[in-house]
This record gives C-alpha cells, sequence and structure tokens, in this order.
C-alpha cells in the first residue's frame, strides 16, 4: 500500500491522524479532497488548524503547502473559518 507520508506536507503525525480518521492511502485522500479529510480529523481533534488544511490540499496537489496559489489559500481561509 502507498503509504500517506510519502506525499507533501504529510509526515508521520497527520499520517496518524488520517488513518485514525479513516483515510488510508493517498488514493483515498485525493478521492475524498482536503476539506472533507479535514472534517474528519477535526471530528476526532479539535486541534486541528488551518495549516493542517492547507497541508492536505497541498498534499493533493503535490505541492508544499507554501506553494498553494492565493486564491486557494484564501478559499481554504473561509472554508476554516465557516466550521467555528
Amino acid at each position: 500500500m502507498n503509504k500517506l507520508s510519502r506525499m507533501p506536507n504529510i509526515g508521520n503525525t497527520l499520517e496518524n491522524k488520517l488513518i485514525d480518521a479513516d483515510i488510508k492511502s493517498p488514493e483515498e485522500l485525493i478521492s475524498l479532497g482536503s476539506k472533507e479529510a479535514f472534517i474528519r480529523i477535526k471530528m476526532l481533534d479539535d486541534s486541528a488548524c488551518y495549516n493542517m488544511l492547507c497541508s492536505l490540499e497541498g498534499a493533493i496537489q503535490g505541492i508544499r503547502w507554501h506553494h498553494l496559489d492565493e486564491s486557494t489559500k484564501q478559499q481554504l481561509k473561509v472554508f476554516f473559518q465557516s466550521l467555528k
């Protein structure tokens, strides 16, 4: 099985959070999308933050989260704030 931690931005800690949220492969993460994956993690871990959401989106896009374009970051910020 392909490991989540081989994706950009995903270290062992985030990989474990994804597995706890029943997301076990890069393919599952990509098909769910960053927002749905984040919601699942947030339900288990209230400390899940905006940077984690960006990390998930960057992993799906195959880039470091710092390189997400501004419109994507803005959309993620609006989504994150809507969850509060």
